[in-house]
């Protein structure tokens, strides 16, 4: 059969066979607490969940209602999965102890030089060395599984397990407990939710490829896991290109892989069931590169669990999305999560796409390219949209003519497939290269790939000369030079045009995305069942590939909070993220600020705090704590109800009562976010700092308010006699009614500078004002 088998096979092993399965849909029920805690209680709530499920589903001939039960959560969620119909559902909703019932929502991936580029390396006041390189931090990584052969995850030099942890290697397809070892120590996966969800007619997949088990078909977690913890690979590329020595940020810490994400995306109960067991298992950063469209706090499970998984002191990390750059597409806004962008490194694949005009078009590849178009006088016919169908500007597979295409260059519009796809269509059809060419929504966006032919990726401006020229001459000519790998020749960090972008739709007081990190052509780990373009009909292989998304950024940012929470172990999940994002840069590696993908300067609500920089988030001077109670309050101010708050934290709260208690609250968050609505012009904000840093030491503030608007700031000076020592502060904004002439926002900044002997910390803070009408 193979080493992995087909879809069909994955449905006959697994699928349930359903009755009246066009009337069943996966459900997430959410209950009221149930008192009790330990194996007994484990036991006891899964006798209680099933309990509701004997009160509201029938016998189906000789089924039980049970055999509906998914998933019973315990941990960061009190409640269930099941498979339902609208009636039992809504017989569900009536009774009393069950808080809400939600239709499963299907959410999707947020899809090596980079721990240079952010600093990491052997110096010993170093973040790695200040923190052990993250020894004794376990990440659990939420993804489509981990490819455990993989150089990334040996774990010659890893100490023991650590004696919390309680998790599994789990069995399955072509994976067994001997596949976990020190680094690797946990690995389990999920498929409940998605076979619940997914059609149940096989010929709709017949050629797609998955394995039933923890082991990664896909690549996608492999790459994000290694990312955040992989261990050192000497001598790693992709095919000879991007050649170095591979290494997670936080190469001493431990990975635990939780495959919730299959061909068709990621389910939400199969997420809270990945999160719930991740939690019990002992983990202390949680990685998700993955989310959807922002949607409201209490019908995000991701926010819903990750609320409770931080109650317990761990760390989340999520992806911010890949909607950029309009406004308002962040996704993953809770408050309690760290929430990453992505940016760019500086390093640059260049691929030349030479004119039979002279002109020379910058594009860039990472075909590994000993070809040759470099020989001198060899050009190609040059060829658009033949047939003169959209289909064919896209180069969907079967539009390509090829007697039109045999053995020219052809010329590709991005979008509606996939890149690598359109290469495999330009093959298939006889085409000899393939120059990829963005539309004006990507512009200079250059995410690049391992293609199965000659290709090269080119610019808006580029795409538009390149077309201009076709359509000019009767013969037009190229060819593509590839350049090969260059470090340190571009500016960056900029934010990527494809990273989602604030202010929040949710939570407008809360900024977000929180922080950037590298995340565009990020080579790192890729599983053996894979050729490194993804396609499954990519014959070549590779232990390294390169891929781009706020999915590769998250990770960085992960492994940065296990560098945190190796050198600092006892702070909570808020102070890990203070120390990020307070520590951030808003300048590039030239001292120049930060751009954005659209070539103008990057917003905060673009960039957020600004690119993180480990070596300073050891050691952040001061820090922003906040408790979960705190959050609770927040939500309370922002006016959810007692039932929507009830379903994000599973605690009772009387708002009425916790705001006259603490009149102006405001969360103690490290940015400042404020929403002027309805002609507002002031917010009165408070704000309190523990000082993580040199006893006996003073910071004064900084201020470079947002244009039209004034802030002030009291006291102007903190002083702290010893370590822990906390101290309060006062922002008042004042902004005009109205906001500046073609703008609804505005950004600046507040800090807090060291002064005297005693360190050189910086402590920064963004402000972000909006002004809204309701």
């Amino acid at each position: 059969m193979g080493l992995i088998s087909y879809f069909y096979l994955f449905l006959s092993l697994l699928l349930p066979v359903l009755a009246a399965a066009q009337a069943l849909q996966s459900y997430i029920v959410q209950l009221h607490p149930h008192d009790g805690d330990g194996e007994a209680a484990l036991a006891s709530k899964l006798h209680w969940h099933l309990s509701f499920l004997e009160k509201s589903v029938p016998w189906e001939q000789e089924k039980r209602p049970s055999s509906r039960l998914l998933y019973s959560y315990h941990t960061v969620f009190d409640g269930f999965a099941a498979q339902l119909t609208d009636d039992e559902a809504a017989a569900l909703r009536a009774l009393p102890a069950v808080a809400s019932v939600r239709a499963d929502r299907r959410v999707e991936l947020h899809t090596t030089y980079s721990y240079k580029f952010l600093g990491l390396n052997f110096c010993p006041t170093g973040a790695w060395a200040r923190s052990g390189y993250g020894r004794g931090t376990i990440v659990g990584v939420l993804d489509t599984g981990v490819w455990p052969e993989s150089p990334s995850f040996d774990d010659r030099g890893m100490p023991p397990l650590p004696v919390r942890w309680s998790g599994v290697c789990q069995g399955g397809e072509h994976f067994n407990a001997t596949n976990c070892n020190r680094k690797l120590i946990g690995a389990r996966f999920y498929a409940k939710g998605h076979r619940a969800n997914y059609p149940t007619n096989p010929s709709e997949a017949a050629s797609l490829l998955e394995y039933v088990s923890p082991r990664d078909a896909h690549g996608h977690g492999t790459h994000t896991a290694s990312t955040a913890a992989g261990a050192a690979v000497a001598g790693a590329s992709v095919l000879g290109a991007g050649a170095g020595e591979a290494r997670g940020v936080a190469p001493g810490a431990h990975v635990a892989a939780y495959k919730v994400c299959w061909f068709n995306g990621c389910f939400s109960s199969d997420i809270l069931a990945g999160m719930d067991d991740a939690v019990r298992d002992g983990v202390d950063v949680l990685s998700l590169s993955l989310g959807g469209f922002p949607i409201p706090l209490f019908e995000d499970s991701i926010a819903i669990g990750s609320f409770r998984a931080t109650a317990r002191g761990v760390s989340v990390v999520c992806a911010a999305g890949n909607n950029g750059p309009a406004p308002s597409s962040v996704a993953n806004e809770a408050p309690w999560v760290l929430t990453v962008g992505a940016a760019t490194l500086d390093r640059r694949f260049p691929a030349y796409v030479r004119l039979g005009n002279g002109r020379v078009l910058y594009g860039e590849s990472m075909y590994p390219g000993k070809i040759d178009l470099k020989k001198r006088g060899k050009e190609l016919e040059l060829v658009y949209a033949v047939g003169g169908t959209r289909e064919s500007e896209y180069c969907i597979k079967g539009s390509l003519d090829p007697a039109a295409v045999a053995g020219k260059m052809v010329v590709c519009d991005r979008g509606v497939t996939g890149r690598a796809d359109k290469g495999e269509a330009v093959k298939e059809a006889g085409g000899a290269a393939m120059v990829l060419a963005n539309s004006e929504i990507n512009g200079q966006e250059d995410s690049i790939d391992v293609h199965v032919l000659p290709a090269t990726l080119v610019g808006y401006r580029e795409a538009v000369e390149l077309k201009k020229y076709i359509s000019s001459t009767p013969r037009p000519v190229a060819k593509i030079v590839f350049g090969g790998t260059r470090i340190g020749r571009a500016r960056a960090p900029a934010v990527a045009l494809f990273s989602a972008r604030g202010p929040s739709l949710t939570n407008p007081s809360v900024l977000k995305p929180d922080v950037v990190a590298p995340g565009v052509n990020i080579i790192a780990a890729w599983p053996g069942n894979l050729g490194p373009s993804g396609l499954e009909d990519d014959a070549r292989r590779s232990n390294f590939t390169v891929l781009s998304g706020t999915s590769m950024a998250c990770p960085h940012v992960s492994g940065i909070a296990a560098l945190v929470r190796s050198a600092h172990p006892s702070w909570s999940p808020a102070m890990v993220r203070s120390a990020i994002m307070t520590t951030a840069d808003i300048t590039d590696r030239r001292g120049k600020p930060i751009m954005d993908g659209d070539g103008g300067r990057a917003d905060v609500f673009a960039m957020g705090a600004g690119h993180v920089n480990p070596a300073r988030a050891v050691d952040p001077g001061l820090v922003y704590d906040i408790q979960p109670a705190d959050y609770v309050t927040h939500l309370c101010t922002l006016g959810y109800t007692h039932m929507e708050i009830f379903k994000i934290t599973h605690a009772g709260v009387n708002c009425s009562a916790v705001l006259q208690q603490d009149r102006g609250f405001t969360l103690n968050y490290p940015s400042i976010a404020v929403a002027l609505k309805n002609r507002a012009t002031t917010a009165v904000l408070r704000r309190t700092v523990t000082n993580v840093g040199t006893p006996n030491s003073t910071y004064t503030v900084q201020v470079a308010a947002p244009p039209g608007v004034k802030v002030t700031v009291a006291p102007t000076t903190l002083a702290f006699v010893e370590f822990g020592e906390q101290r309060s502060f006062q922002v008042t904004i004042v902004a005009p009614a109205s906001p500046p002439a073609g703008q609804d926002s505005a950004g600046g900044y507040l800090v807090w500078k060291q002064i005297g002997g005693q360190g050189k910390h910086v402590v920064r803070s963004p402000i972000a004002v909006t002004w809204t009408v309701e």
